[in-house]
């Protein structure tokens, strides 16, 4: 019901939760009001966003640590943490200097040492920022109740879903064109494969996750117009529609020719990011 004197809002209430996290006192432990079987009680809990690893993100800082899901990171340059916006804050302030982390994994206590990585991230209004991060994901102390969706609702959800990788491929295809980012956000099939293998360490769902937002970027990919790729062929197609006549043998071989050129020089190009990024 509340949690360190906040009321706890409707989950789907993203407005109500921002308000909420601000709220809620950042102490490590805090009273949780809790209603158990008709009866309204206070009981005794963690800070509700604690230092504790949920996933992490592949070709990282935290990954080439050796840093795994369920890890709690309870020291930070030999200061203790229990918030993980302690170890975001320190991160985003730190300006990539190393930090020495005191981890727990299931009792037992572990030292490791990461230096923070510029990061380019896509934010709401389709531009690109860059911010140091080591790579791990947080969340909750608790896990909200979940439901089944409907049909409905699983589809419109999956064709969003799809929509959003599109336009966030896109934007970030163009920063790179206009240099806003770094080409190195654009992986290759090395990098692709290193990828794969992290997401599937950290279970099925981030590795079924991980393929389809591949399958999605590729298919977009093939839809653009350049000759040898799907998106090509729907161009000689739609030019013979309106024509009448397909193109000349002599433009297909050339338009070809250019088309394949491009792939290749895209796949060295990426190719080369893997190694040298």
């Amino acid at each position: 019901m509340a949690i360190g004197g906040a009321a706890v809002p409707a989950f789907d209430d993203a407005e109500g939760w921002a308000g909420f996290r601000e709220a809620v006192p950042q102490d490590g432990v805090l009273t949780y009001q809790v209603k158990r079987d008709g009866q309204t009680l206070e009981v005794k809990g963690p800070y509700l966003w604690p230092s504790l690893v949920q996933s992490i993100a592949p070709r990282s800082a935290a990954a080439d640590a050796g840093l795994r899901p369920g890890d709690a990171i309870i020291g930070l340059d030999g200061q203790p943490v229990f918030a993980f916006d302690q170890l975001k804050s320190a991160v985003e302030g730190g300006n990539g200097a190393p930090l020495a982390l005191e981890v727990d994994r299931g009792g037992e206590l572990l030292n490791l040492t990461l230096t923070p990585r510029p990061t380019d991230e896509p934010q709401a209004d389709g531009s690109f920022q860059t911010q140091w991060r080591i790579g791990i994901v947080g969340g909750m102390v608790i896990e909200p109740a979940t439901a089944p969706l409907g049909a409905w609702d699983a589809l419109t959800g999956g064709v969003l879903q799809v929509w959003r990788v599109i336009d966030t491929s896109l934007s970030g295809l163009k920063h790179m064109i206009t240099g806003a980012i770094s080409t190195c956000n654009l992986s290759g099939p090395l990098g692709i494969a290193e990828t794969s293998g992290t997401m599937a360490s950290q279970g099925a769902q981030s590795f079924i996750t991980f393929i389809a937002v591949l399958s999605t970027a590729v298919g977009m990919l093939n839809l653009f117009p350049i000759p040898a790729l799907d998106g090509g062929h729907l161009m000689f197609y739609a030019f013979e529609a309106v024509t009448g006549r397909p193109p000349s043998d002599t433009a297909m071989r050339l338009l070809m020719a250019v088309g394949i050129a491009a792939i290749l020089t895209l796949m060295l190009f990426s190719l080369s990011n893997d190694i040298f990024c």
